[in-house]
């Protein structure tokens, strides 16, 4: 039987970060995390000490990538809504940790962000993260993004670490009902990806890949994205 998508999860906060030594920006990171989340920085240490906490206790991420939680990922995931407008909707496929979903929602609180995550303990986790750090401009809904296509409508796609762009893009393009963008964090294998993906790109409709570079003023490893446009 094919799972159907939930509704928004809403949950009572449970969880707050353990008592453990918190997980502090390096000196460039904590200047590269001054300019990226301004007077929102407190929010985005408290989302660190999330994942490095319960996140690593459920199996979100594993215990080698705690040390470098600012710099690869949570700064890392931040820096892409350089490339999004003010004010827009937003759905992250795939959303995990809430990288780059909750990372986007702390440094730009003027987005409105839907979290597409198909496993349950994990919208549960981000259901606690997001009522600990109060953040109202997100929501979460379990299901797998073509499960979520009619509940979904959106200006804006993102995702990281969930698949290669031959299956990303029929998730993801049909999110955005015929206009807006979707922008896929990607590493050194963006100009492989696009290549394989070229008749997979043409049957969902969207424009010729790009690859941008986000953050590259504030980060001393700036991120690779691929975005792809769709309609005008």
């Amino acid at each position: 039987m094919t799972e159907q998508p939930s509704p928004p999860v809403e949950q009572e906060s449970s969880v707050a970060p353990a008592a453990h030594e918190p997980v502090l920006p390096n000196p460039s990171e904590r200047i590269s995390a001054d300019k990226i989340f301004g007077d929102r920085y407190d929010l985005a240490e408290r989302f660190v000490q999330h994942l490095a906490t319960s996140g690593m206790e459920r199996g979100l991420l594993g215990p080698r990538e705690v040390p470098r939680l600012w710099g690869r990922h949570v700064l890392n995931c931040a820096v892409i809504g350089e490339y999004i407008p003010e004010g827009v909707t937003v759905a992250d496929v795939g959303s995990g940790a809430g990288l780059p979903g909750l990372a986007l929602a702390i440094a730009r609180p003027d987005l409105s962000l839907t979290l597409i995550e198909p496993l349950e303990r994990r919208c549960l986790w981000l259901s606690e993260v997001i009522d600990d750090l109060e953040l109202d401009n997100v929501v979460v809904m379990r299901g797998r993004a073509e499960q979520v296509v009619d509940f979904v409508n959106v200006d804006v796609v993102t995702a990281r670490a969930v698949s290669a762009l031959t299956n990303l893009i029929p998730w993801s393009i049909p999110l955005l009902h015929g206009s807006g963008e979707m922008l896929a964090i990607k590493g050194r294998s963006a100009q492989e990806e696009i290549e394989k993906a070229r008749k997979v790109l043409k049957k969902a409709g969207g424009s010729s890949p790009e690859i941008l570079i986000a953050g590259a003023s504030v980060l001393e490893e700036p991120t690779t994205l691929v975005r792809i446009k769709v309609g005008s």
